[in-house]
């Protein structure tokens, strides 16, 4: 699955969260435990997602276009979330 983003969410990504929009290009899209975004009409589905990414868990947002993901926003999970991934995934 090719990757993409927009530069300036790039820099935007990395200014909150300290993470680049490259580090995407390493998840394994078929093991990403995902749900729909519905809280907002983006005009588009948008997913977001919890995946491991070099043994820590992630939080990428992100819209499938195709065969490619154009990436959003990619973050460190927080502990909430790091609880919930577990359960969703007994």
């Amino acid at each position: 699955m090719q990757t993409e983003y927009d530069a300036n969410k790039d820099t935007i990504n990395q200014q909150k969260h300290g993470i680049a929009l490259s580090l995407a290009s390493q998840i394994e899209w078929s093991e990403v435990l995902c749900f729909v975004d519905d809280r907002t009409d983006y005009g588009e589905v948008r997913e977001v997602g919890f995946t491991v990414i070099e043994q820590r868990l992630y939080v990428v947002v992100f819209v499938q276009r195709g065969d490619t993901m154009r990436i959003i926003s990619l973050r460190k999970a927080n502990k909430r979330e790091i609880k919930h991934y577990e359960q969703a995934s007994e």
